[in-house]
């Protein structure tokens, strides 16, 4: 007698599943892996979105208000094509600003640099794990509390009978700061309210952010090539100058961006610390918020723009951004 066998009917596709050699598919998924141009547009879309409409978008707007012009008579905004701002932005006594605000920020900058570099070394190439994990505790310790606590802290530091003046008159010194006081321009009363106490904050301020890229960039350079250096019989220093620094360059670069452009844009130390000259970052909170002026607060907030993206241009001539 013969028994009728029965195959077991296959399952059901599951719905939006494609079978293709037996294994389950995602269209979606299939189809941009497909067009991997395509994914890779659609994923850069939301941060280039950000970047050309809210960011791009912005500064171009804070440009077009700079050739608006405020009504003498009404206080309001002319929102007419006029050169009226930059006439009264491009005058001697503004020019005098930038240059005293550029050269501050280059100041710090190098100052930076001079400090930064010796410790990054260490970190990069000589500190054992524990000794380099507390160096970077120490460096980014300051940046965990606020930025007005530690540039009032700072007043105080430097003020006439401050700290800085008891340990100088300890030390017997005092005739070397009576002299750096005495100096045309950078002297004044006491440090707080002089420019060189206020360069002197500056550094303190964004000297992490110039140590930090520097030790990254010297991480990268291989022992091996130090090592080969001393083999073909190059000391020390010359090592230093010919291997070690080309190759720290980038990093040196990178921290210089972020200390130039943050000591140029500053308007909270000049305001705190300083002989209460003018510099940029205060003639932008100025002209916005006492005298109201916005279209010239849009002129002044040009012009760092301006200088940094001619140091970038210098920058890149010179060829510091190939390694980076």
């Amino acid at each position: 007698m013969m028994t009728a066998t029965t195959t077991p009917a296959e399952p059901a596709p599951l719905p939006g599943r494609a079978r293709a050699g037996g294994v389950p598919r995602r269209p979606v998924s299939g189809w941009f892996y497909r067009h991997p141009r395509l994914r890779v547009a659609l994923l850069l879309l939301p941060p280039l979105l950000w970047l050309g409409v809210v960011y791009l978008g912005s500064l171009l707007a804070l440009l077009l208000q700079s050739f608006y012009a405020v009504d003498d008579f009404t206080g309001q905004v002319d929102e007419s094509f006029t050169l009226q701002t930059w006439e009264r932005l491009l005058t001697r006594a503004n020019f005098d600003v930038m240059f005293r605000t550029a050269g501050m920020a280059a100041a710090v900058t190098v100052a930076a640099a001079i400090i930064a570099f010796p410790l990054a070394y260490f970190m990069a190439r000589v500190a054992r794990n524990r000794t380099k994990t507390w160096l970077f505790v120490a460096i980014l310790l300051p940046l965990w509390s606020s930025y007005l606590v530690r540039v009032y802290a700072w007043k105080l530091i430097l003020a006439k009978e401050g700290v800085f003046t008891w340990f100088v008159d300890r030390l017997g010194l005092n005739f070397a700061l009576d002299w750096v006081l005495d100096l045309p321009t950078i002297g004044g009363p006491s440090l707080s309210v002089s420019l060189f106490g206020q360069w002197i904050v500056f550094v303190y301020i964004w000297l992490p952010y110039m140590i930090l890229p520097i030790e990254a960039a010297l991480e990268r350079v291989p022992a091996t090539v130090i090592e080969a250096s001393g083999d073909l019989g190059a000391r020390n220093p010359t090592t230093l100058r010919r291997i070690v620094w080309p190759l720290a360059v980038p990093g040196v670069i990178a921290g210089s961006i972020f200390t130039f452009s943050l000591t140029l844009g500053d308007y909270i130390i000049p305001t705190i610390i300083g002989d209460s000259s003018p510099s940029i970052g205060a003639s932008i909170y100025i002209q916005q918020g006492t005298a109201g002026n916005l279209p010239l607060a849009a002129a002044w907030a040009v012009v760092p723009m301006v200088i940094m993206a001619v140091y970038l241009l210098i920058a890149r001539r010179m060829g510091a951004f190939e390694a980076l």
